[in-house]
């Protein structure tokens, strides 16, 4: 198995970083049930460990996103 790095003696097995953005707002409850979804569904899906399964939250301002040429803060 493939190693993505090794910490004192700890070998941790190359499995996906799965990354989200979203706009902010959301409780901590709502990412860590997000996290938990995310996190089985791929380990249903694809197989693997969960401990192995790396998410992160990208929380991206209105202002700092936009579709079709326009900014989301200005809809």
């Amino acid at each position: 198995m493939r190693t993505v790095f090794s910490t004192q003696n700890t070998r941790v097995p190359a499995m996906p970083m799965i990354s989200v953005s979203m706009f902010p707002g959301r409780t901590a409850e709502q990412k860590q049930a997000l996290v938990r979804e995310v996190t089985d569904a791929f380990v249903r899906t694809c197989g693997g460990n969960p401990e192995g399964v790396w998410v992160t939250i990208n929380e991206i301002p209105a202002e700092h996103w936009a579709s079709g040429g326009t900014l989301f803060s200005e809809r």
